[in-house]
């Protein structure tokens, strides 16, 4: 009798599964579709979607221009890593000698490209002025991208309001550059060589 119940009780349990368990997967075409836009402009996703091309590797650096309004790092090694590539952002640590505070971070905030500059102390904390940098504007392409400063920048960094910064990839996928201008003037910039990551 007891034997008959606990029958009774499987059998409909087991006939759920054997309806439901089919195989698990999806029309291809739900894989094969690329995922929606985080950018109201097609040029600003497609800069983001070539720079995450970049995830999993780190390149060398070298100055190539120092205005005399600032210290040269011209006897510095300089290492970008691209370590976080996610939908809506990605990370990458620049690390001069053994300083190591400094992140770029290329975010997706309310439909635009977003550039910030991450510095932080030994203990993770946020160094004073950190996050500064700007919106990416209507200008660039899917290779170069500049960021006029934002109001938080303009107040954090003494005449900063006059910051442009451009960050670009050749076209051949040779190099990536890092450049500051101010009130029209340059004063910085960085290339990296990233066809040959260390």
């Amino acid at each position: 009798m007891i034997r008959k119940i606990s029958l009774l009780f499987i059998l409909p349990f087991l006939l759920f599964g054997l309806i439901n368990c089919g195989p698990r997967t999806q029309p291809a075409e739900d894989f094969t579709e690329s995922p929606p836009g985080l950018f109201e402009s097609e040029t600003h996703q497609a800069f983001f979607n070539n720079l995450a091309s970049l995830c999993g590797q780190s390149y060398k650096g070298d100055q190539i221009y120092r205005s005399h309004h600032g210290e040269s790092w011209s006897d510095k090694e300089m290492i970008m890593y691209v370590t976080v590539c996610e939908d809506d952002h990605i990370h990458i640590p620049f690390h001069v000698d053994d300083d190591h505070s400094r992140t770029w971070m290329f975010l997706a905030e309310d439909g635009q490209l977003r550039f910030r500059h991450q510095h932080l102390h030994d203990d993770g904390t946020h160094e004073e002025g950190s996050m500064y940098g700007g919106y990416a504007d209507n200008n660039g392409t899917a290779f170069t991208q500049y960021f006029p400063a934002d109001e938080y920048s303009a107040g954090v960094i003494e005449d900063g309001g006059g910051n442009l910064w451009t960050v670009s990839i050749d076209e051949d996928f040779t190099t990536f550059s890092y450049r500051l201008d101010r009130d029209g003037e340059k004063r910085f910039e960085i290339v990296f060589d990233i066809t040959n990551p260390i």
